[in-house]
């Protein structure tokens, strides 16, 4: 991996961050309906860093975008939100989402290794227009201000005396404005080291320059950007002189000549109050003089955010799969190492101890590795207030986003597939479950506004993701004519509830008559549910007519590692998962009843469960064939319930799940109940069992 290749993966990083970043603070803006002045200053600085990391990559078409918000949140900055009239708020809250979603998709043509669009230009003059507007100017597509200091004072071909005098000198009459290439970086040592090329054509008594301390002081790299670096001369010929010096540095990106204009001392003398301040207000702190105590609380945040800087790494996905790779073998080989045959029938003490403090630091190093890839699903729900709101907009409906349990902790790689998903359900709620106007909700005495829910909570061994919307709910007559007219359904037979939801999960069945943009694309609810159960999971629906749908994905907190019993039949040993056993027990053959429709069932609490001896399930040639000498497992996954007949029990192990090789999927493997396998302490292989499909290809 490259030096190119680590800066682009932190730059995509950095960007991922801060687009959700600026997604929660419009979305936030929005319902206040205004931008506070921390939110102003976070924008423009996220739009700051946003060029800059941008023109460092060359992606010029992102660094101009983010340029030009820039430049107009800094008149929005100046000006305060208090001068912008009511009117044209919104279409500012609608012009930075749109921005948001031009970075988004940018970002995601360069993750694809697609090209940049190079057609920028009517969005450009959107933002133009709109920054026109704000800062109270007629139409018309002029670009804003290149030096930032003077909004007003425009780009190099004119340099508006009046304003720039702030930076004049009575001593050094003739000045220059000096910019840098954009994301040039280090833009005070560049600084510095163009006044070295200047003294070499002018006598360093005969000019000075503005920031004084640019040597010392990095930060003020940031007002150059923003404002230029002033050089100033006393003689017009010097200025002449030194532009040809200034013309052949490197990484110029223009300069402006202006004179001090005598009669303004008054402001030439706070020059150098306007740098100082314009230096504090361009490294982000809010000015002294106005509120003291927001400066310091706003100092406070800084030292704070720099603390939790300092301790979050951002580590690759890739060196924490080693991790768990890694920890998985040292599990596989203690397993191994303790559970040797060759220490058959020998007492040893010291070797027994170590063996089981060895467990337990193994069991220690696992939960930490674990750990590391835990993320909470907060990133995910939080996306989904965005899509909520535009489809609000969109479908102009009234409907409010819940969350709950948003710092529930789930794998990274698990949180990747649920992400669409859960896209998709929050879509359909508010495409089929939220109803389209209000009158139908209050007559039914509800809310007015419609309500989603997402809510995550964690169960020991599972994640629990539960999407409610207090919708329509699903209506089983047209489900059930649907999944007739798509041939999923016999007509004349007698669906349960239950039956008719489980339509909607099949595929070939999608709710809509029409494909609308949200919900459209052909992906109906199949793909959700091949998506969860990608990743071990399982989808339910439930819903009520007239009152709303809960959709519930129940999610493994990892893939990796998982309590396991052994059992053998024969000579094999599988390897049943036990968050799916509910009960281990003997039966005889006298307690079997034979079923015509579904073979041999068991009795169990008021209960029928059929049986599936895993000795015929998989045509093993050995086994026991007599329920008297076998072992019966009570198993369940999502709502599949049945009895696993076994010949013995090994006991509980810790096991390390190994996907199967491609090549041996092709075989449609998966169909028949194996999701895994597992290397035993003996270095024999245990074939682990999915449950829920064992189930399926039974019946």
């Amino acid at each position: 991996m490259g030096m190119g290749n680590d800066m682009m993966d932190a730059y995509l990083f950095e960007m991922h961050s801060m687009l959700e970043q600026l997604d929660d603070l419009i979305l936030q803006s929005e319902q206040a309906k205004t931008f506070s002045q921390e939110a102003v200053n976070e924008i423009f600085r996220i739009m700051h860093t946003i060029k800059g990391s941008s023109a460092m990559m060359e992606f010029n078409s992102l660094m101009t975008i983010a340029h030009r918000i820039e430049d107009m949140f800094f008149v929005i900055r100046e000006k305060t939100m208090d001068a912008i009239p009511d009117e044209l708020k919104p279409n500012l809250f609608d012009l930075i989402f749109e921005s948001i979603d031009f970075f988004r998709a940018e970002i995601e043509k360069i993750e694809n290794d697609q090209p940049l669009s190079n057609d920028i230009d009517t969005f450009l003059n959107k933002i133009n227009t709109f920054a026109n507007k704000i800062s109270g100017e007629g139409g018309g597509d002029d670009s804003p201000a290149q030096g930032a200091a003077a909004p007003e004072a425009a780009s190099a071909s004119a340099p508006a005396s009046g304003e720039l005098m702030a930076y004049g000198s009575a001593s050094f009459p003739y000045g220059l404005q000096v910019f840098f290439d954009e994301g040039a970086g280090m833009e005070n040592l560049r600084a510095m080291m163009l006044v070295n090329s200047v003294k070499e054509v002018v006598d360093e008594n005969a000019f000075d320059f503005l920031p004084p301390d640019v040597q010392l002081n990095p930060e003020t790299a940031t007002f150059i950007v923003d404002n230029g670096f002033f050089l100033r001369f006393k003689t017009e010929g010097d200025r002449g002189n030194a532009e040809g010096a200034v013309r052949e540095t490197g990484s110029v990106r223009e300069f402006l000549p202006f004179d001090f204009a005598p009669g303004i001392e008054a402001q030439a003398a706070a020059s150098t109050e306007t740098v100082q301040a314009a230096q504090t207000a361009s490294t982000g702190s809010a000015p002294a003089a106005e509120a003291p105590q927001q400066q310091s609380a706003a100092a406070q945040t800084a030292a704070k955010q720099q603390h939790a800087k300092e301790s979050l790494i951002s580590v690759s996905l890739s060196k924490l799969d080693t991790l768990m790779a890694v920890v998985s073998e040292i599990v596989i080989t203690e397993a191994q190492v303790t559970a040797s045959p060759d220490l058959k029938g020998l007492k040893l003490d010291n070797f027994t101890k170590a063996a089981r403090q060895l467990r337990s630091l193994t069991d220690q190093l696992q939960d930490v590795a674990m750990s590391l890839r835990m993320v909470p699903v907060s990133g995910t729900f939080q996306k989904m207030k965005r899509i909520v709101r535009d489809m609000s907009k969109k479908l102009d409906r009234e409907a409010n986003l819940i969350l709950e349990g948003e710092d529930t902790e789930v794998d990274k790689t698990i949180v990747d597939s649920i992400s669409d998903p859960i896209m998709h359900i929050v879509r359909n709620s508010m495409d089929h479950g939220i109803e389209e106007n209000k009158s139908e909700r209050i007559a039914a005495g509800k809310d007015p506004v419609g309500q989603i829910i997402l809510a995550a909570r964690q169960t020991g061994s599972e994640v629990i993701i539960e999407i409610i919307d207090d919708g329509r709910g699903v209506n089983d007559e047209a489900v059930l004519n649907k999944a007739i007219r798509q041939g999923l359904a016999q007509p004349g037979v007698d669906y349960s509830h239950k039956d008719i939801l489980n339509f909607l999960l099949m595929p070939g069945f999608s709710t809509n008559t029409e494909v609308t943009e949200y919900s459209g694309r052909g992906v109906g609810m199949d793909v959700v549910k091949s998506n969860v159960e990608s990743c071990g999971g399982t989808v339910t629906i439930s819903s009520e007519l007239g009152k709303g749908m809960t959709t519930t994905l129940k999610i493994p907190l990892t893939m990796a590692i998982m309590d396991g019993m052994e059992v053998s039949v024969g000579e094999s040993i599988f390897t049943v998962p036990i968050a799916n056993i509910r009960q281990i027990f003997k039966a005889s053959d006298m307690h079997i009843i034979q079923d015509e429709t579904h073979g041999e069932m068991i009795k169990i609490v008021d209960n029928f469960y059929s049986i599936i001896r895993a000795k015929e399930f998989y045509s093993i040639a050995e086994g026991v064939d007599s329920f008297n000498d076998g072992v019966l497992l009570w198993v369940e996954s999502g709502d599949n319930s049945f009895c696993l007949f076994v010949d013995q029990l090994i006991g509980e192990q810790q096991v390390v799940v190994k996907p199967l090789p491609e090549y041996v999927n092709n075989f449609g493997i998966k169909n028949s109940g194996i999701s895994g396998c597992t290397i035993l302490g003996d270095g024999s292989i245990s074939i682990i069992l999915d449950v829920a499909n064992i189930y399926t290809a039974q019946n």
